[in-house]
């Protein structure tokens, strides 16, 4: 996933800058379930392994990966899906 460009704002806003793996991935999966199926949430990382792994995530999770940026703050927009 590249930048796209969504116009939809986020249901929630998750800042896991500063965090090393697992823990951005882990407080995501938790942020993803308080939020309705549809909605997007958007991540802030710092973390260079986060890209590889919000992909990873996604893939196993179901969820939908709408965005991935990279730059000095990595910039993830995750769609939940229903399971």
């Amino acid at each position: 996933m590249t930048k796209e460009a969504v116009h939809e704002a986020p249901a929630q806003i998750l800042d896991v800058r500063g965090l090393k793996c697992p823990l951005p991935v882990l407080k995501a999966r938790k942020a993803i379930a308080g939020i309705p199926v549809g909605a997007l949430l958007e991540v802030l990382a710092t973390d260079p392994a986060a890209m590889l792994d919000f992909r990873h995530y996604a893939r196993q999770s179901g969820h939908t990966l709408v965005a991935a940026e990279e730059g000095e703050v990595l910039r993830f927009l995750l769609r939940r899906e229903a399971k």
